[in-house]
């Protein structure tokens, strides 16, 4: 087909509407690998996190789970992200907080856990029931002044509550820890680096 058909909007299950398949694919399949690079695989090089991994600290943030705070069960932090962030299934929630405190994961862990999180030869952490989290003090420095409008808000799933679209890092989060993930059409695979050092370079870029 050499038209290009727009596709209206009806009620009527029965009715045909001619499209052209080749845009057809175009358009669903950019829509969904824009939806799966920002939405999902890929790190914000603003912060350096993962939709997930952002919520995931948001989320204890809003708990009070501070470094110098008791433990908190898990569960409880998985199903604050589930219900009012990020409706996605809660083992690939759990993995991720889980990950953010593994030392073999990250140079820098982001959350201090407590019990049995899994271990280098690839066993998985304990059920989240067992397992207590709250935020390791570098995870803490991830959150800091966002009370302060530092960042832009936006509207969750469900338009019922707010959630940043980026943290307040202080770090260059993204080249402090590294990143890797795979989408639809790229990838990335970022090595971690040492902190002092990073810092050291922002210094002398700036005043350089």
């Amino acid at each position: 087909m050499e038209e290009n058909f727009e596709p209206q909007e009806t009620n009527d299950i029965n009715r045909i509407i001619p499209v052209n398949i080749e845009e057809q694919m175009k358009t669903a399949y950019i829509d969904y690998s824009m939806s799966v690079i920002v939405g999902r695989a890929l790190p914000d090089v603003r912060d350096g996190f993962k939709p997930v991994h952002r919520r995931i600290l948001f989320a204890m943030n809003e708990l009070g789970l501070n470094h110098n705070k008791p433990y908190k069960k898990s569960a409880r932090v998985v199903g604050e992200v589930l219900g009012k962030y990020h409706p996605h299934g809660d083992s690939s929630v759990y993995f991720a907080m889980a990950r953010l405190a593994q030392e073999w994961n990250m140079r820098y862990t982001l959350v201090d856990g407590q019990g049995n999180f899994g271990n280098q030869d690839g066993d998985d952490p304990a059920a989240m029931r067992y397992t207590e989290v709250r935020l390791d003090k570098l995870g803490e420095h991830m959150l800091d002044d966002i009370e302060k409008d530092t960042v832009d808000f936006q509207l969750n799933f469900d338009d019922s509550e707010k959630e940043p679209s980026i943290l307040p890092t202080r770090i260059p989060q993204l080249l402090v820890n590294g990143s890797s993930g795979i989408a639809v059409g790229m990838a990335t695979n970022m090595m971690p680096h040492n902190l002092t050092e990073v810092i050291d370079g922002c210094v002398a870029y700036i005043d350089n």
